[in-house]
């Protein structure tokens, strides 16, 4: 009897933290280096947690539109949110930060369940 095996990959949460920029940062924003010193710091604390095994860096952080948008998975739900809180609440980060909830299927960014930053 031939068996026919269908292999079904898991969807990978993911929590995107989205930042919103300042009107006059948004202007001529480069991809690689940036005058905004708190998205040095946003990236190397993610970066720590990820060598750590705390969880995974999605995708490089990115400037889209009239906001910068940082990308994580790897970990329960709970675990990324509360590093998309931490991250939130860092001196000089703008207010207005919020999470999106998503899955790595998602079609395009901004897809998902919205999470106002700090969770509570």
């Amino acid at each position: 009897m031939l068996r026919s095996s269908v292999l079904f990959d898991a969807m990978a949460l993911c929590v995107e933290i989205h930042f919103p920029l300042p009107a006059d940062t948004v202007e001529d924003l480069p991809d690689e280096e940036h005058p905004i010193t708190w998205i040095d710091e946003v990236t190397e604390y993610l970066a720590e947690l990820s060598i750590a095994g705390e969880l995974d860096i999605f995708d490089d952080g990115e400037h889209v539109g009239d906001v910068y948008v940082f990308f994580i998975s790897g970990a329960e739900e709970a675990v990324l949110l509360r590093a998309a809180s931490h991250v939130a609440a860092f001196p000089g980060v703008p207010a207005g930060a919020f999470a999106m909830v998503t899955d790595d299927r998602a079609e395009a960014f901004g897809m998902g369940r919205r999470v106002d930053l700090p969770a509570a």
